[in-house]
């Protein structure tokens, strides 16, 4: 993952320079996203295939450096879907998701996305009867939640244990049952996502095997052809200590080892979000004041967690750097800090709007801008924008480099 401060620097303080309001905005480094991705997907056995989890972060300019990159788009919701076939048409789209309405489904079937993926018997039953009424057949995979021996946990399960999500193993026969009976339904593969955040490349790979070899014991029991296995995505960012980052050479060595020693692993395909755009991302905030209150000290900034919720998502202090603004305008004493430890804090009416706490600064001055880093996947998209009704940050992207432009 790349990060280029410098860059991303030079953008904000011209953006400085055309307010006289103090400054809260994204900017999104395309450039950077573009070679993050592509190394990805270079880095991948021939037999996997990466799909972008859009709900991490769907903007448009976004999308449109990864949709030469990317073998398609995951969508988790109608609008979402809507989104994707308004702007890529003909890109090839997948629909996962709990609690998908019979509207969504039929829009699903009507825009022809590669593969459904079912989360509950009851869906499957009106999946079927919504293409035998639009006469079509739906391609379908099965996403299971099942206990897997050695399961090693994250901060985040979304499987492997009682959850809202997917269909639980013991239920697998009655879903083959009602999918040999619905002429109206293609079984294509099965879909797991049993985790997020994922830290442990050795662990990820193990997983993914946990995945195969299940999947190769069910295709025997029941006498089951399928043409993929979809994997989920679930690889971390670390924003506690990001000098130790998912390593993905050593994730796609272990995938290679996995391909060769399963020669009949079916193609296994990736859904990948936040690992693909969170560095991409930044979150800069400009200091509107300092605070000391009861032995602590407050940096009081313009914008909040109504902006920028991963920190209090993630329950950490994100990292950030203080870039320094000369300009001045009042006529008495700035305020400083020098050498504290200091709690960043927004704009709203709740002691948890907090970005990060017991960070250590050299110096901050009010007037000064805070930049947070890995702000591009779950960041924007996930908070609550229109709490207070405070304006919007300002979304601003660096460009994809002049000889890649003609890909987007």
């Amino acid at each position: 993952m790349e990060l280029r401060m410098e860059a991303v620097t030079h953008r904000l303080r011209a953006m400085l320079a055309e307010t006289d309001e103090p400054l809260c905005a994204y900017v999104y480094d395309l450039e950077a996203l573009r070679r993050h991705a592509s190394a990805v997907t270079a880095a991948l056995p021939d037999r996997c295939e990466l799909f972008y989890a859009i709900k991490a972060n769907s903007d448009l300019p976004v999308l449109r450096t990864l949709a030469p990159i990317a073998a398609g788009f995951e969508v988790s919701s109608g609008g979402e879907l809507a989104w994707v076939r308004e702007h890529f048409p003909d890109l090839p789209v997948i629909f996962s998701g709990p609690g998908k309405t019979d509207d969504e489904l039929r829009l699903a079937l009507r825009t022809a996305v590669d593969a459904i993926h079912v989360e509950s018997l009851q869906e499957l039953r009106r999946l079927a009867w919504l293409a035998e009424a639009q006469r079509c057949q739906a391609p379908v995979l099965l996403r299971m939640n099942l206990s897997l021996p050695g399961l090693a946990s994250t901060t985040l399960m979304m499987g492997g244990k009682p959850t809202p999500f997917g269909i639980p193993a013991d239920q697998l026969g009655d879903a083959l049952h009602l999918l040999r009976d619905s002429p109206s339904l293609r079984l294509r593969g099965f879909h797991f996502h049993l985790l997020s955040h994922q830290l442990d490349a050795d662990a990820h790979v193990a997983l993914i095997g946990g995945y195969a070899a299940q999947v190769r014991d069910w295709c025997g029991v029941h006498g089951l052809s399928i043409d993929h296995i979809n994997v989920g995505g679930g690889i971390g960012v670390n924003y506690r200590d990001p000098s130790r980052q998912f390593d993905l050479d050593a994730f796609a060595a272990g995938l290679r080892r996995l391909c060769e020693r399963t020669p009949d692993l079916p193609r296994l395909r990736f859904e990948c979000g936040r690992y693909i755009t969170a560095a991409c991302g930044y979150y800069a905030m400009q200091v509107i004041d300092l605070k000391h209150a009861f032995g602590r000290d407050y940096v009081v900034a313009r914008g909040g967690t109504h902006h920028f919720r991963t920190p209090p998502a993630q329950g950490h202090s994100h990292p950030f750097t203080v870039i320094p603004v000369a300009d001045w305008p009042y006529p008495w004493e700035r305020p400083a800090l020098h050498g504290a430890t200091v709690n960043v804090v927004g704009q709203l009416c709740t002691p948890k709007d907090v970005l990060a706490f017991d960070a250590p600064v050299e110096r901050v001055r009010a007037g000064d801008l805070l930049v947070f880093p890995y702000a591009g996947a779950y960041a924007w998209h996930i908070s609550h924008h229109d709490f207070l009704r405070h304006p919007p940050p300002r979304h601003d992207y660096l460009p994809v480099e002049a000889a890649h432009a003609e890909d987007q």
